[in-house]
Formats: structure tokens, sequence, C-alpha cells
């Protein structure tokens, strides 16, 4: 049974140093075998480059832009009125992808316009996403590239966010049916809109392309206090055969490295990644 491969999501954790370079640096001394980018698009891709390479680093995600975040976007995917700029942003995380030898792209939803009742525009805006999602995976099949939908909790952190449960992403990625489009699953969104994490896990894990973890509610370490059981779940990953990546998209409550105690008991009990890996 293999051992999980953990990936470090820069856009959050070492906020103590001033830059994504400074951090993917700090990740690979950490003893991270992958990162992960929200958003890289403020750096040159080359810096970037060479400051995973120097860490010994694989890139694994970057997200589609946000779009205009002055104006409250966040993801353009399912966003009426908005196609061509998604089709502009995915263009430039595809160069992006393509520099970094990233293989995936989470392609951002968006969220339902400012005043507009979620109800009454659910029917267009999965139009919307379902086309530009059509056009997306083509355009992904022809660099070898997986897209992915992640489901974003609208409980607690983005309460106009689109597209919030993994049974609502699953069925619009039945609908679009392109193998190159897999599911995100970040633990932290999914027990708070659903739960039932053992049988949701269970039950989509075949078309989950990466995961994200974080502590709930706080958003800490897995190794923070709260009301997930991390051993259990990691355990569970194993069990059902994960073989990609599991993304720490956490707010650090302390200094990072201090932080990953709970990855170090892991590596402990598993085996640190190898660098040949």
């Amino acid at each position: 049974m293999a051992r999980l491969r953990f990936s470090a999501n820069v856009s959050w954790l070492f906020p103590e140093l001033p830059n994504l370079p400074a951090r993917l640096r700090a990740a690979g001394s950490s003893g991270f075998e992958a990162a992960e980018v929200g958003w890289p698009y403020a750096e040159p891709p080359e810096a970037l480059v060479r400051a995973a390479r120097e860490a010994g680093l694989r890139m694994v995600l970057i997200n589609t832009p946000p779009g205009d975040r002055e104006k409250g976007e966040m993801g353009l995917g399912a966003v009426p009125g908005r196609q061509a700029a998604f089709r502009e942003g995915l263009e430039q995380a595809v160069l992006y992808a393509k520099a970094l030898g990233c293989p995936r792209i989470h392609l951002m939803a968006g969220r339902v316009p400012q005043g507009a009742d979620r109800a009454a525009v659910r029917g267009e805006m999965e139009t919307v996403f379902l086309e530009n999602l059509r056009h997306a995976a083509g355009i992904l099949a022809q660099e070898n590239l997986v897209g992915l939908l992640e489901p974003i909790n609208t409980r607690v952190t983005d309460p106009q966010y689109f597209l919030d449960t993994p049974q609502q992403a699953a069925a619009i990625l039945q609908k679009v049916g392109r193998p190159n489009l897999q599911l995100q699953m970040d633990i932290f969104h999914w027990q708070i809109m659903d739960g039932n994490l053992t049988g949701n896990i269970r039950e989509f894990l075949p078309i989950v392309g990466h995961v994200q973890v974080a502590q709930v509610p706080g958003r800490g370490e897995p190794g923070s206090p709260g009301e997930l059981n991390f051993p259990y779940l990691f355990q569970l990953l194993e069990d059902e055969g994960y073989k990609g990546y599991v993304g720490c998209e956490y707010q650090p409550q302390g200094d990072t490295v201090e932080g990953l105690s709970w990855l170090h008991s892991y590596w402990d009990r598993r085996g640190h990644p190898q660098a040949s890996q």
C-alpha cells in the first residue's frame, strides 16, 4: 500500500516569507517533494521554474486566474458574460502550467453575480460552465493537462460561490463527459458542506484528481485541534488506493515549519519521500 504524497500550497504556507520563490525554497527545505500555488501570475514563470528546480520540487497544481478581484470575482468558469475572459485566463494558465511542468489546472467556477438569486441563475450558470468546460477540456487535452473542479463551501468561506458540493461537481463532470476533467477534493470544504467524509471519499475518489486538507473549523494544520481525525482519513485514502497528491492548503497557526509535526509523524510511520520520486 503506497504512502501518500504531500504538496505544499505556497499560497498558504510560509506566509512569513515575502514571495513565492522564497516559499518554494522553504518547502523544499522542509522535506516536501511537490508544491502547488493558487495564482502564480504575479511572478514570471522563469523565476518559479528556477526556484522549484533549486528546491527539488515538482509543481502539481495551479488555478485559472480569478478575474477582477476588485469587483469581487473569484474565478470565471460559470459566470455569464465572462466567457471570453475565462478563455483568455485559461490560455495564461496553460502557458504557466507548461513552463512549470505542472499537469493540473483548477478551473475555478466563480461566484453567483452580486444581487442575483442563486436558484434563479443556477441553470444559466451551469450552461455557461458546461460550455467553458468543454472548451477547456479540448485545450487541455492538446497539452496533456488535466482540469479540476473544486467545490468550495458556501456556509463559511464563500457564500456566493457557484460550485459548493461534491454531488453538484460530479453531476457537472458527468454531463461534460471528458476524461481529462476530474474532481478536486478539499476535505475542509467537503466536511463543512456535507460531512459524511468516509462515504463521500469512497464514492467520489475514482474521479478525484487532487486532494487538499485543512482542519475544521479553523482551517489550521491537520495536527491542530478540530473535528477531523486525519490519521484515519489518511489511512482511508491509502486503503482506497489514492495515488495523487495531498495538497496542504491551510493557515499555519504559528511558524509553518514548527507546525509540520503532523507531517513528520506521518513520514515517521510511512517513510519519507525519496529524492527520486
